[in-house]
Order: structure tokens, then sequence, then C-alpha cells
């Protein structure tokens, strides 16, 4: 036992020394070490990392000057040295993009900043691209020549290429980014791109439809299935964006046909293994068919009744449920409400679905804002219109209160105007919550034009057109038109100036100077001229009516065929010094919707001239033209026209043959120049009932048209239409004739026909073909079964 004690004891002893021993080894080899340490580093180095910074020298810049590298800097000459701001300046540097390599040595009290910059992007080169064209590819980029380059730049704009191509429907797509040094640390990068093969849609399935066919939804869809023979399509390719796209497509059409719980489950896309092709699969839980429950309109609006509201809403309790028809309402409530003065009402829809009754609840809860006044207009994007020529069609002015009906009423004026490719107004709040600031925002289009034309068209065989127009005359609103224009049966020169608001006032007024030759020899059997001027006063009585008053003063002559005189001489007087002095006013009433394209509303116009103020002429003439228009569906309007006129002779003179009305071509379609109404007509024992000879025109007329227009395809646009009407009522003297084997028909009958038209906006001109089959008609009537016509646009 005690030999094993003093063994234990010995070992202790031992193991203690031997630790000692190593413990001081280790002291001595660090202490070596750092001693050796301090004796190898430079002298300089050594005495670095001063208290007090005294200079900052920048080493490696090109391009970037010193000082814009000491401003990214946070620290300073004379700030104290700090480990912690030079690091953060560091990376500061770094941040800039303008370095590839940034190092900061201290030495002797000084900092030096060591740069290397990034080299300048010279050119940018695009290899191998064949399905999207290079200006497609570098709008989405972000290096650009004179950029500078960095590899993540880089790496983010490879990733955008392939972007680009996934959408188009190459998933394939490969980009490897290449750089070629330059001189003067430039460097050109290109991209080389292989495109791989397009990657279609081979078929679109549909999983939970019950109610409809997945034929019917997949009409729905933007994505269209791969088919060999559809060789322009460019949506039957796997686009994930698309695809959203579509999920709410056929959302919105279950909820437009009362599936109020429907939900798409899941849209899959899985691609074939030689990744040539997509299946897509919709998973889709359609749910119970809903209809409108109780509509209530909930309101703090103390100007409107709250049953005014829940009448004007165009959602009906019954009816299916319509998820469409949520928005429709929210905008004739708003609507309603702008038009009480209130700019800005919180209108929140609250929908109740009722699951056991299938029926959905709806209440509309309007929070009433305050009464808002107008703080300023401001007019952005005329650049040649002036802003006083905007302002003045407005129907509110700084200080009024805010009114949505005034300013929808604005825009038209303004668009009226047709001196903007777009106007769009919007409100925001102003300097207090009661204030509004009204921004008219317009896009200028072009106003002037220089043309010149040729053409042909069945009615009027050679067409040549001469124009020069200027409908906003030095950004004033001046409108100042020189035409000439030629054609078989008509010759014209005019020139006329019109200032919409002369004196500074509500009025337009213009003057005209005109020179006509209409040619009727082969129709009616005569030609007139009329040269002459003609002046007009132009102001609006309400917000919807006009009155334009006019005075003219033309000198006339008349030459007549032999024919037309020998059947009566009174039928034509010709005359080489007839003065025509006629006083006259247009009635305007217009309540389109849209001044250009109106797909709601009519308009009405009543002209009366009355000739015989002086002059050889007497005659009064009435004339009343209206139109209707409704939009079915979008760019499908309907459009009914009525039109009748009526013209008397007074003091005893009848109403001479180049004053009657003359119907046919392009103011009725189916029938010739002059094709329908009284004529003369020559019998013989081949022709019993009289051959055709010479129209003459009509004291009055009426006209009817109904016509549904809509799009076709590219620039065709088409309409169906019917038209009818009649031409007649002769004076007495008139409805005689000298000659025995010449009569006279002078019936008001009626006359109809059908048809269809095609528009071409061509780039020769728009072009218009008419293709019409006779209803009624009179047999000596000169119908025409196929028409075109072109036009110039001013």
């Amino acid at each position: 036992m005690l030999r094993t004690n003093t063994y234990n004891n010995l070992r202790v002893f031992l193991l203690s020394v031997m630790g000692l021993f190593l413990l001081a080894a280790n002291i001595l080899v660090v202490t070596s070490a750092r001693a050796q340490d301090v004796q190898t580093q430079n002298p300089a180095q050594v005495q670095a990392r001063p208290e007090i910074i005294k200079s900052i020298r920048v080493v490696g810049n090109q391009r970037v000057e010193a000082n814009t590298v000491a401003s990214y800097l946070l620290i300073a000459p004379g700030d104290r040295y700090s480990d912690e701001r030079i690091d953060l300046s560091i990376k500061t540097l770094f941040a800039t993009g303008l370095f590839a390599d940034v190092l900061i040595e201290p030495g002797d009290g000084n900092l030096i900043i060591r740069v290397v910059e990034n080299p300048i992007i010279n050119r940018v080169i695009l290899e191998g691209n064949k399905a999207l064209k290079s200006e497609k590819i570098t709008d989405e980029l972000e290096a650009a020549p004179r950029s500078v380059f960095t590899r993540s730049r880089v790496q983010a704009d490879v990733q955008r290429i392939i972007d680009l191509y996934s959408q188009s429907g190459r998933f394939a797509a490969q980009v490897v980014p290449k750089v070629v040094q330059q001189e003067q640390n430039r460097v050109d990068l290109i991209f080389e791109i292989t495109e791989g093969p397009t990657t279609g849609v081979r078929r679109i399935n549909f999983i939970g439809n019950n109610e409809y066919s997945d034929r019917r939804l997949r009409k729905q869809l933007a994505t269209k299935e791969t088919i060999w023979w559809k060789f322009f399509g460019s949506n039957d390719n796997y686009d994930p964006n698309r695809l959203e796209f579509d999920r709410e497509q056929i959302r919105t059409f279950y909820t437009d046909r009362g599936f109020a719980d429907f939900r798409v489950v899941s849209a899959v896309a899985e691609l074939v293994p030689n990744q040539k092709d997509f299946y897509i699969t919709f998973t889709l839980d359609e749910g119970e068919e809903y209809t409108w429950g109780d509509i209530s309109v909930e309101t703090e609006l103390k100007t409107l009744d709250k049953k005014i509201l829940e009448a004007i809403v165009p959602i009906r309790s019954g009816r299916i449920y319509k998820s469409s028809e949520l928005e429709g309402a929210i905008d004739v409530l708003t609507f309603a409400s702008g038009a009480a003065g209130y700019a800005f009402v919180d209108i929140q829809p609250e929908i109740k679905r009722n699951r056991e009754t299938k029926t959905v609840d709806l209440v509309f809860n309007m929070v009433e804002g305050p009464r808002v006044y107008i703080e300023r207009i401001d007019i952005v994007g005329n650049t040649t219109t002036l802003d006083y020529v905007i302002r003045r069609e407005m129907e509110l002015v700084e200080g009024d209160a805010f009114n949505r009906i005034l300013l929808d009423r604005s825009k038209n004026r303004v668009r009226a105007l047709r001196f903007f490719e777009e106007v769009e107004i919007t409100e925001t709040q102003g300097s207090t919550p009661d204030r509004a600031v009204v921004e008219v925002k317009v896009i200028e289009q072009p106003t002037g034009e220089l043309s010149f034309s040729a053409g042909f068209s069945s009615a009027d065989a050679f067409l040549v057109d001469l124009s020069i127009s200027q409908r906003n005359l030095r950004g004033r609103g001046q409108q100042l038109k020189f035409v000439i224009r030629a054609s078989s049966n008509r010759q014209e020169i005019d020139l006329r100036f019109t200032e919409p608001r002369f004196l500074n006032r509500n009025l337009a007024a213009g003057i005209e100077l005109f020179n006509i030759t209409n040619d009727f020899f082969s129709e009616a059997g005569f030609k007139s001229k009329r040269v002459g001027s003609q002046a007009t006063l132009g102001f609006r009585l309400t917000e919807f009516t006009t009155l334009q008053a006019r005075y003219a003063l033309r000198q006339e002559t008349v030459e007549c065929t032999a024919a037309l005189t020998t059947s009566n001489p009174l039928l034509c007087l010709q005359d080489n010094n007839r003065l025509s002095s006629v006083l006259g006013y247009t009635f305007g009433w217009d309540k389109r919707n849209d001044p250009i394209t109106p797909t709601r509303g009519f308009d009405l116009f009543f002209t009366q001239d009355f000739a015989g103020i002086g002059g050889d002429v007497k005659y009064l003439r009435s004339e009343l033209r209206a139109s209707t228009y409704y939009g079915i569906f979008k760019d499908v309007i309907a459009t009914a026209k009525v039109s009748g006129g009526y013209i008397t002779g007074w003091g005893g003179n009848p109403v001479q043959i180049n004053d009657r009305f003359f119907k046919g071509s392009r103011t009725f379609r189916g029938f010739d120049n002059a094709g329908i109404g009284p004529r003369t007509l020559i019998t013989s024992s081949q022709f019993p009932n009289g051959r055709r000879l010479n129209a003459l025109g009509g004291n009055a007329y009426g006209h009817a048209v109904a016509e549904v227009s809509f799009p076709l395809v590219a620039s065709l646009l088409g309409s169906l239409f019917v038209e009818a009407g009649t031409v007649g009522l002769l004076d007495e003297e008139f409805k005689v004739s000298t000659d025995p084997t010449i009569i006279i028909r002078d019936e008001l009958a009626l006359r109809s026909i059908a048809g269809a038209s095609v528009f071409w906006d061509s780039p020769f001109g728009p072009i218009r073909f008419d293709f019409t089959v006779p209803i009624a008609k009179e047999f000596y009537d000169e119908t025409k079964s196929f028409q075109f016509n072109t036009s110039t646009r001013f």
C-alpha cells in the first residue's frame, strides 16, 4: 500500500513539471513570433493608424475624379482614425458600381485610397436572335453603351433576355455573355443567344367543369392550343403571366353567370419530355348558381334620397348574379354623387351570400365626404394649343363646386375640338380636404393638312382633291381651309375662315368664298354655277343647343339641254345673271355621349333658308335631320337617322330646278345620282310607259335609315342597313308637258332598299363599298346595286 501511494505521488509530480515546461515553451514561441513579426514590418506600416488623419490621396482612378471618390468616404482629413468608418467607406465605394476593387491603406498619417475602376461598355452586341428583334431586347437591358460594366448587371440582363424568350414561348433559350477588352478600359459586351424551339401548348384540359364544356371554356382563354394551320397566332405558346390572366378570365366567366362561389383550385403546366409542348390543366370548383337577392343603399349623402339611389342602381333582385354588374353599379352611384357635388365618396359594397336560398344580398355603403371646391385647373400636354382655348371649353372654373357631370361635359367639349388625340381629366385632393385639383391632360394631334389626292368612284367617276387646312391656326382654335375639288359632275373652289370666339365672346364667326359648278347634264339636263360668299355667326343657347345664323350672296347661272326645255320650257329657265340673297339659320340639339364615336344619345338639326331679301330668287327652304345612337356591344353600334325637307316659292316665283332636292348615290344608297323622284319620260311603241329622260328633282323629300355597324378584321368595318324614302311634289306648272311624246311622272311613292357596306381604311384613303338590293321602287328609277366611294379626310 505504501509503495502504491509513493508511486502515485511521483506520477502526479512528474506530470505537473511537464505541464509547466510546455506552457513556458509556448509562451516563448509566441513572444518570439511577435518579435520577429515586428522586426519584418515596414517602418512606415509600423507608424500606421495615426490618431488624426492628415490627408487623403486617391490612386488608380482614370475617369472618376479624386474629389468624387473622396465624397463617398465616411472619413475626412482632421477626423480620428476609425476602423469601422474605413470599413463602411470601402463598402460605400463598392456600392457605387464604379469600382472593381477598393483598398484603403494608412501611412504617415495619410490615407491612400487605391481603386480599380470598372470598365465602360463600348458596345452591346446581340448575336443569334432571330425570333425577337434587337430593339425589343435592348429596351429591356440595363447595360447600354457608355454605362459602367458590372458582372451583377450583366447577370441580371442575361435573366431578362431569358424571361423575354420565355414570354414568347421559348423556354429552352440560353444566353452566354462575353466580354471583349478594348483600349482605355472599355469593353464590348456580347450576348450570344441560342433561341431554341418554340414551346407550344399541346392541350388545355379542365377538371371539375360540369356546367360548361371544355370547348366553351377554352374560348374564354387568351392562351390557345397549338394548331399547325394557325400560322399567325401568337398566343399558342406557354406564358406564365398569360396563365394568370387566364385564371382571372375563367373566374370572370363563371361569376358573370351566377357562380358566386367559383374558384380555380389550380392551374398546372407540365412540359413534355422533348421540351416542345406544354399540357395545361385547370382544376375548377364551380359551386352553386346564385341570383341577386335584396339590393339596398345606405348613404350619408344628405342631398341624395336613398330611394332614388336604389332606383338608379342597375341591378335587380331575382336576376342571375353577375359580378361585373357590381362595378357598373358603383360607377352609377359615383356619378350621381359627383353630380350632387361630392368629389370623393367612399362606396363600399357589402356582399352577403345566402347558401340556403342561393341568393346574394348587396348593400352599398356610401360615406359622405366634405363638399369639394375646385382649387386649381391644370392644363398638361398642350404643346401647340394655347391654354385659354382649352379653358374656355371647361364648364367649371376655379372656385366652383365640384360637379362630375360638368367635368364629363367639359371633356366631351374639349374632344369635340378635334385638336387632341386623347383627353383625360382627373382630380386629386388639393391643399385641404375640401379642395380638389383638376388636371386636364391632352395629347396633341396634327391639325394642319396639305394634301393632294386622286381617285375614282361609281358616283363621281374621277376625283381630284387639293386642300390646305388648319383647324387650330396658331394654337388659337381658329379654322382656315382652302379646297380645290373636281369630279365628273362637280367642281369646287372654297376658302373659309372661322373664329370660334369672336370678340372674346361665345360667338363663332366665319366667312366663306366659293365657286361651285354642278354638272347634271346626264342626270337632269342642266348645269349650274354659283359664285359668291357667305357669312356665319353661331352661338350656344343652352348646354346642348346651338343656333347659327348666316347670310349668303351669290351669282348663279344655269344651262339647260334641249331635251329638257322641249318637254316644258318652264322646267329650266336659262339665266346667266340670277342673283340670290339668302338669309338662314340652323338650330342644333346635341345629346350624344361622345362627339366623335357616340354610343348613346341623339342629335337634331333644323335648318331654314329664306331667299328674297333683294335679288331675283324667292323661296323658303326648310330641312330637318335627326340621328339616334345605341351601343349594343363593344364597337357594335346601332344608328337610326331620319331627314326631310320642303321648299316653296313665294311672290309668284316657282322653285327652279337648281334649287330643288335631288337624292341618290351618297344621299340614298342603292340609287344613282338623282336616281329617284320626278322624271320626264319619252313614250314610243317600244316603250309605251315611257323611257327615262331627265330627273327633275322635287320640292319635298323624306328619308330614313336604320343601320348597325361592327368591326370585321384589321382595318375593315362592316354595316347592315335598310333605307326608305321619297322625293316629289313639283309645282303644278312643271307637271304639264308641251310635247305629246313626253310625259312627266311625279309620285311621292315610297322607295326602299336593304344592303351591306364595307369600310376599308386603305393606305390610299378611306374606301366604302355598298351592296344593295331594292325592296320598293318605281320602274323609271335609276338603281345601282353596287357602289364604291373614296374620300379625303380633313
